[in-house]
């Protein structure tokens, strides 16, 4: 099969790599600027729609814009897209995989969510079998690296925030990791496949960039330790999701978590909990899950029928959870408990819906953080 590769950065350079190990695959041109990149680089993308030879095309630029307008063209012109750009899929999916049928081509995008872990395909294969209860887990490697980093070595947040931004792991402008919008995205295909429909991005997002090294030695004494965790249920046609900081006990998986790792658990009737770990992000990791992507493509392999034609109602009232409310005053509140720990106050709450949390710390200066030891 011979393919084109939008963007030679990491992730395009990374699928360049793997793909001149295999004999069934073949390169023939790399959308790129600089075309001192290598020598197959163009900068013309009609070369690419126009050359009837290239059966697939990779797109690994990011962003929107060019990218969706770059992904409907090919798929219109009858190539398939493999893609690992979760913002423009979290807000096009519907579109890219209305127009990959209408033109009997396929548009794949595992990488899209974990990096190299396989969990797109996992909650695939679980579909084939039965409905999925639930899935949560750690979907940002960045977040994690900070986390843990301030758990293990006691480190301020803003001086750990700098060692991931020097070590590639942070971005300069890092608000998609700090602030949600990359597990939001991530929420949004997971559910696509787990659920059969396309939800906004209109369930609550809290930001992790107000905890401190305080809250994180406050939560180690109690034997917790925080991880920012995206999660999803659907009952009927009302959908709960949240991306928030959770507290998980030391002796769980998701604790022991470290760096920049990911873990996503899927939860169903006969499965139990299946927790797919690895590398969230990086060059090769991805890479390799968008060559997984199109060998299936080549073998004309699918896991389950992508339909994201249900319509769902966004409830905050599914879920009953605890929540540790911290504030540098004492909060009026029906409170389990409340611990003073130098200026902080720690509210302990009672189990409450995700709607009463959010009239509790509604225009208060707090941090939120879910007790994880009820996730069952």
């Amino acid at each position: 099969m011979k393919i084109a590769i939008l963007g030679f950065g990491t992730v395009g350079s990374g699928v360049y790599e793997i793909a001149k190990t295999l004999k069934n695959i073949e390169v023939k041109k790399v959308l790129e600027k600089d075309l001192s990149k290598i020598d197959i680089a163009t900068d013309n993308y009609d070369e690419i729609i126009n050359d009837k030879e290239i059966e697939l095309v990779v797109e690994c630029m990011g962003g929107l814009h060019p990218a969706y307008e770059f992904i409907m063209k090919a798929l219109q012109n009858k190539k398939s897209v493999v893609s690992a750009n979760k913002a423009v899929i979290a807000k096009y999916l519907d579109e890219f995989l209305n127009t990959s049928r209408e033109n009997k081509v396929k548009f794949r995008f595992e990488a899209s969510v974990g990096g190299g872990v396989p969990c797109l395909a996992g909650i695939q294969k679980i579909r084939r079998v039965e409905n999925i209860d639930k899935f949560y887990g750690i979907f940002n490697g960045t977040s994690n690296f900070i986390l843990d980093n301030m758990y293990r070595f006691e480190n301020e947040f803003f001086t750990t925030l700098k060692t991931a931004q020097e070590l590639g792991y942070a971005e300069v402008d890092p608000s998609a990791d700090l602030d949600g919008y990359d597990v939001t995205n991530k929420i949004i295909i997971s559910f696509a496949l787990a659920y059969d429909g396309f939800i906004k991005n209109d369930f609550p997002c809290f930001t992790m960039r107000n905890i401190t090294k305080e809250d994180i030695l406050y939560f180690k004494k109690q034997g917790f330790v925080a991880k920012y965790i995206g999660e999803a249920t659907a009952k009927g046609n009302e959908y709960e999701a949240s991306v928030m900081l959770n507290l998980f006990s030391i002796n769980t998986l998701e604790a022991n978590v470290l760096s920049n790792y990911n873990i996503v658990t899927v939860k169903s009737h006969t499965m139990g909990e299946i927790k797919f770990y690895g590398q969230g992000a990086g060059k090769l990791p991805t890479a390799n899950a968008i060559i997984q992507d199109i060998l299936d493509i080549q073998a004309k392999i699918s896991f389950n029928l992508i339909s994201i034609e249900k319509k769902y109602t966004c409830s905050s009232n599914l879920f009953k959870y605890k929540y540790i409310i911290r504030s540098n005053e004492e909060l009026k509140g029906n409170f389990e408990r409340i611990d003073r720990d130098g200026n902080n106050f720690y509210h302990y709450t009672k189990e409450i819906t995700q709607a009463d949390l959010l009239k509790l710390v509604e225009e208060k200066d707090c941090l939120v953080v879910k007790l994880n030891e009820v996730l069952v």
